[in-house]
């Protein structure tokens, strides 16, 4: 739970708290949170809980720079296709592919997301194009989350 903690949620405040005497008005923050912050996973409570601390985070502090002209929002993945889907400790891969196919089944675009779809969720967030959005999760995850 620690080094989950560390990455997840602690990590994200102090990389905020460094980042600030650099930002100027207009700046964005995006952090990453996912879908595990939406609905419930069995054997992923502690990623949940840190990725729901990480998005209380951004409503804070969205509301704590709003004044001083820097926005903070996050994006929510769900499930992606990188190299690092599937690295869960202890977790044989049959067990893996077994949790891979059974998302891609219940996914109303029946597959993953790719890391394009995400950073173009990112580069929007960041842009002048979202210049009055504030506080806000963009989830990204061909939604599965409306179905769970």
């Amino acid at each position: 739970f620690d080094a989950m903690n560390n990455v997840a949620f602690k990590g994200v405040f102090f990389a905020i708290q460094r980042a600030l005497p650099l930002l100027r008005p207009g700046a964005s923050i995006v952090v990453t949170t996912s879908v595990a912050n939406q609905v419930g996973a069995p054997g992923f409570s502690a990623y949940g809980a840190c990725k729901a601390a990480a998005r209380s985070l951004v409503r804070t502090a969205s509301l704590e720079l709003a004044p001083r002209g820097i926005r903070v929002n996050a994006v929510c993945p769900g499930p992606i296709d990188t190299p690092g889907f599937g690295r869960w400790d202890g977790v044989p891969g049959e067990a893996v592919e077994a949790a891979r196919a059974d998302l891609t089944r219940r996914s109303p675009m029946q597959r993953f997301g790719t890391a394009d779809e995400v950073a173009d969720a990112v580069l929007y967030l960041a842009s002048p194009g979202s210049s009055y959005v504030v506080g806000t999760e963009l989830i990204v995850d061909g939604g599965l989350s409306q179905l769970m």
